[in-house]
């Protein structure tokens, strides 16, 4: 599972999901994505579930890249723990998505795979997906019609 090596703060203040993303919004690396459709948490053994359900599928053939990374940490209290006594120990860590965010990249199989592919990755996810070839985002950002 994907975590920071080390991080300045060990806990921080838990993350709004307002507005859409004006980062990591482009398909920057393969020629297919799977963009997120709306906004969520997404934990660090849900990425890896995603991951894992990708490279099965196209068999070690082509190339994979995640976009996200799990930089926040989320806190939780013990069950049955009584009110007070500070913050509560870090339960697990996730990556903040806003809608537009490029989560997974592929490159170095066909189409079919590769939607195939986003699909099954798509279902280990909480957030609605969509899939997205490297063209077609480019022909919308210099205002064509898709």
């Amino acid at each position: 599972m994907l975590i920071p090596k080390r991080v300045k703060r060990r806990k921080q203040h838990r993350p709004t999901m307002k507005g859409a993303a004006h980062k990591g919004n482009k398909v920057a690396y393969g020629e297919y994505g799977l963009v997120a459709e709306q906004s969520g948490w997404i934990k660090s053994n849900q990425i890896e579930a995603a991951r894992i359900a990708m490279t099965r599928f196209i068999k070690r053939g082509g190339k994979v890249w995640i976009d996200i990374f799990p930089h926040k940490p989320i806190t939780r209290h013990p069950a049955e723990a009584r009110m007070g006594s500070g913050k509560g120990a870090v339960e697990y860590w996730i990556a903040v998505v806003k809608p537009g965010t490029v989560m997974f990249e592929m490159a170095g199989v066909s189409e079919e795979v590769a939607r195939e592919a986003m699909r099954l990755a798509g279902h280990k996810l909480p957030v609605k997906c969509k899939f997205v070839k490297k063209a077609d985002l480019e022909n919308t950002a210099e205002g064509g019609e898709v």
